[in-house]
């Protein structure tokens, strides 16, 4: 058996000698290898990987996938991977644990698992942790705990993601079609995504074996521009517009493809936000998260409503 512990990498040049030393001090029952799919780094990336390629260890590949967006580039690890029998996922910003590939390889080849996913610490280090920014926020910097004792998900109540993720690649061997939604991508330092999402819910819906495994663990480096409020509104507002162009179902009842209901949310939500801001109460930014997630929607509706009209007026022309 092979198991290929594969991340994408954009402009990270800096943190790269230490994620493949990390990868390379796992412990794994089978041999592995270390993928680094480049998505045009500007930076001396690699220059970097090249160097890092020379030095002992368990092997370092590293191709350059030349179309930009997080999606293809972790495609390109899916087509890279497919002969090898696990595929392991993290992010370029993250540690991997001591016991990583190891609780993989055991979730997956000894309990069964097609798709399992561990925990993602956040890692504030060196910077300092906002007060503002408590613990319930954290998941909107990545982070996945579950809780320490491994169990089956059956549903979306207890998602897991590719910052800590591995795969039977007869998943993806068995299903061309299988890979990650290209209607989701993000390209270098842009805000939203939701490629994973889509792909924890697929596999779901087919019904695969998917298993938490809470040995599996990742420190998530967390840069300053996602220190700040305006982050998470923005991220907030970029979902809501994404879930509103491909998500959501079309209404008989709108004015420009917007159903009522969602002016009414828009503006209920606005108002809350207004409110806590004036009389300066708790729960501020969670609340102005929901009223531009709720501008979000109805941003993506009317972006869908508007290549809805253009199509038409293309095909009549």
């Amino acid at each position: 058996m092979m198991l290929t512990f594969a991340f994408c990498t954009y402009n990270r040049a800096h943190r790269l000698e230490g994620l493949v030393s990390a990868i390379r001090a796992q412990d794994c029952q089978i041999p592995f290898e270390v993928l680094a799919v480049n998505n045009n780094s500007t930076d001396t990336t690699l220059a970097v990987l090249e160097k890092l390629a020379g030095l002992p260890g368990a092997p370092l590949r590293f191709v350059t996938e030349q179309t930009p967006g997080i999606v293809p580039a972790r495609n390109r690890v899916i087509a890279e991977a497919l002969t090898s029998d696990i595929l392991v996922f993290i992010d370029d910003d993250e540690t991997p644990k001591p016991g990583l590939l190891t609780a993989a390889h055991h979730a997956i080849v000894n309990e069964g698992a097609q798709c399992v996913g561990g925990r993602v610490e956040v890692d504030f280090t060196p910077y300092r942790r906002p007060s503002w920014l408590d613990d319930s926020l954290l998941g909107f910097l990545g982070e996945a705990n579950h809780g320490f004792k491994p169990f089956w998900i059956t549903d979306d109540s207890t998602p897991i993601w590719t910052g800590n993720i591995a795969y039977d690649t007869r998943l993806f061997r068995n299903d061309p079609t299988l890979r990650f939604d290209q209607r989701y991508n993000r390209e270098g330092y842009a805000f939203g995504g939701g490629e994973d999402v889509m792909m924890f819910r697929r596999l779901l819906n087919q019904s695969a074996r998917l298993r938490y495994c809470p040995q599996m663990v990742v420190l998530h480096s967390v840069e300053p521009r996602r220190l700040q409020r305006r982050y998470f509104l923005r991220l907030h507002h970029q979902a809501g517009t994404r879930k509103g162009l491909h998500e959501l179902p079309s209404h008989a009842q709108s004015f420009l493809g917007i159903p009522p209901y969602l002016f009414r949310q828009a503006v209920s939500h606005t108002i809350k936000t207004f409110t806590l801001l004036l009389l300066n109460k708790p729960g501020l930014l969670r609340q102005a998260m929901n009223a531009t997630h709720a501008l979000g929607l109805i941003r993506g509706l009317h972006q869908r409503h508007r290549a809805l009209h253009a199509t038409k007026t293309f095909k009549h022309g």
